[in-house]
């Protein structure tokens, strides 16, 4: 998996990563050849005193160390440039794949982790391959160079090489058998930390009105202690890796020294011999050190890449169709046919053989008691959702042989719960029509019933707006959600349950302004209040995910008990006659 992503995002960076090797190549050339000198100088210009000879080498090692750090400064900043755009690339991907999930593959991954999976998981790949630039590339030339020169200076001693790397070699695998498992948990332990916190910043009213802040404490307190131990585990078998790793280079070191002296004291060997050879030893265990620290590295980042894949290689349930066609909106009636939804593992459906049709000009409402699939019903119109069973038609086109684009762009969708973007008031009221003038942001605010708070904010249409809206009132984001759907003039509009804050005034105030500017426009509100939908030209009742009545007010008060039911529990007997 890591190699695939690896091999996808690189294709456009070919001549930087040639640039990096060759730099890289040329950077550990200079370091091989640079002990080699420095025996020359020990041998030939120290033992028989020649100041020819250092001055010589010496300037050469010179010029060899300052091409060695333009190498190595050129090719780290072309390996980082690449890591970084093959980093920015993946989460692009990442974001445009996640952009065009339903809700139902949100549900499935969770907002946390496919949040993890784009900010942590990209991280770790891209610095995997950071370090494969900087190291991997190094590593085996420095390795096979420092065999060869070492050979070159004495090949007996070279035997000591035949003990070393084969114990270096079984501590990293011992080592890896057990982190790999451990970087798995570790990033699903990330996700539960992420789940957890985010939980608990969005509901903190919550957690306070109830006195709740010790035990929500201490279950953040458990998915962090879990996460910290597997990473302690992971701390301790890195940290056993490396002291292991020095211990066997210093007793390599040791025996090159006690063996190199008896090969010099029987004349078999110089003392700058001994020197290079020492140096090129260490070498090739940095060498070792060095893709022991990327071999550790690499399973944590192919354990990102792995969950990275399966956010790129699931399809949304939700696509435009292989021929599917331009919508084309006639007034926007919508024309629900044995309309069923099941979510994904419920074992029954949330809606049955839903039949109904709303028709342009008027407004249809939708009532219920909670859970009878109210809200599932509004989001398989702009098709959130796809139905499980059934057909949705607008003007006798079947929703889902159109495109998804001319299909929302025609639909003015206010959501339960109203969302408002970090910008300005006038960058949320255009988010559905950028080109929207001031002039009809504003009417859209009037008909909202939202201009006079507007008007006394600072800045007017260019107030700040922070993230979530947070800095307004529940009834102030539904007006202003109201507004935005409003200037992008739909053919039809979706109200889910969207008067829900405002007083009845207001309430009052804002539907008599709706009705002169959807009077040519299919209008579907979801509501609880009676009030809200007794006007209506169709009231659609549902009870348990199936329509149990529908008609005008009076109509169902005759003929639906569930529709009288829910009337009597909000109004009085004489404002019921």
């Amino acid at each position: 998996m890591l190699l695939r992503l690896v091999r996808q995002n690189l294709a456009p960076y070919k001549g930087a990563v040639a640039a990096v090797v060759v730099l890289q190549f040329l950077q550990t050339a200079a370091t091989l050849f640079l002990p080699t000198l420095n025996a020359g100088i020990i041998d030939r210009g120290v033992v028989p005193a020649n100041t020819g000879v250092i001055l010589d080498l010496g300037g050469w090692m010179l010029v060899i160390t300052a091409g060695q750090v333009v190498c190595a400064v050129a090719a780290t900043y072309f390996a980082s440039r690449v890591a970084m755009s093959v980093g920015r690339n993946i989460r692009d991907e990442l974001f445009t794949t996640v952009e065009s999930f339903s809700s139902r593959e949100v549900g499935v991954f969770g907002a946390p982790s496919l949040i993890t999976r784009t900010t942590n998981d990209v991280q770790q790949v891209q610095m995997a391959l950071l370090m494969t630039f900087t190291v991997m590339v190094s590593a085996p030339i420095m390795g096979i160079g420092g065999v060869l020169l070492a050979l070159n200076q004495d090949v007996a001693l070279s035997g000591i090489l035949l003990l070393i790397l084969p114990v270096l070699f079984a501590v990293i695998g011992l080592v890896l058998r057990r982190l790999i498992p451990l970087f798995r948990r570790a990033q699903k332990q990330i996700d539960r930390v992420n789940s957890v916190l985010r939980e608990q910043i969005m509901g903190v009213a919550v957690i306070r009105a109830f006195v709740r802040e010790r035990t929500e404490e201490a279950r953040f307190d458990t998915a962090n202690a879990d996460l910290t131990g597997t990473q302690l585990r992971t701390a301790q078998y890195m940290a056993l890796l490396f002291p292991a790793a020095m211990l066997v280079a210093n007793l390599a070191s040791v025996a090159v020294v006690w063996f190199g002296a008896y090969r010099i004291d029987a004349g078999q060997m110089q003392i700058g011999a001994l020197t290079a050879f020492i140096a090129y030893i260490m070498q090739i265990l940095m060498a070792v050190m060095m893709s022991m620290f990327m071999i550790m590295m690499l399973p944590r980042a192919a354990v990102c890449a792995e969950r990275i894949y399966e956010v790129l290689d699931t399809e949304s349930t939700v696509h435009d169709a292989d021929a599917a066609a331009p919508l084309v909106y006639d007034g926007g009636t919508l024309d629900f046919r044995e309309v069923g939804y099941t979510y994904p593992g419920a074992e029954a459906p949330v809606l049955q053989d839903i039949s109904f049709t709303a028709q342009s000009g008027q407004t249809t409402a939708i009532i219920g008691s909670t859970g009878a699939g109210k809200s599932t019903l509004l989001n398989l119109v702009p098709r959130l959702l796809d139905a499980t069973s059934g057909g949705i038609y607008i003007d006798g086109q079947d929703i889902e042989a159109v495109t998804l684009h001319s299909l929302r762009s025609g639909i003015g969708l206010v959501p339960q719960k109203a969302y408002l973007f970090s910008g300005t008031i006038a960058s949320n009221l255009r988010f559905g029509r950028p080109e929207a003038t001031d002039a009809e942001l504003w009417e859209a605010l009037e008909i909202a019933q939202a201009a006079e708070f507007v008007r006394d904010s600072e800045g007017a249409l260019e107030h700040r707006v922070e993230q979530g809206g947070g800095n307004f009132s529940g009834g102030q984001r539904q007006r202003l959600a109201i507004a935005r759907a409003l200037v992008v003039r739909p053919a039809i509009y979706l109200f889910d349950d969207s008067f829900s804050a405002l007083d009845f005034a207001t309430d009052a105030r804002l539907r008599a302004a709706l009705k002169q500017r959807t009077r040519n426009s299919t209008v579907l509100i979801v509501a609880q209040r009676i009030n809200t939908i007794a006007d209506a030209a169709r009231i659609v009742v549902l009870d348990e995910g199936r329509v149990a009545g529908q008609g005008t007010h009076e109509e169902l008060l005759e003929t639906s008990s569930t529709y009288r039911e829910i009337v009597e529990s909000q109004l009085t007997a004489e404002e019921v006659q």
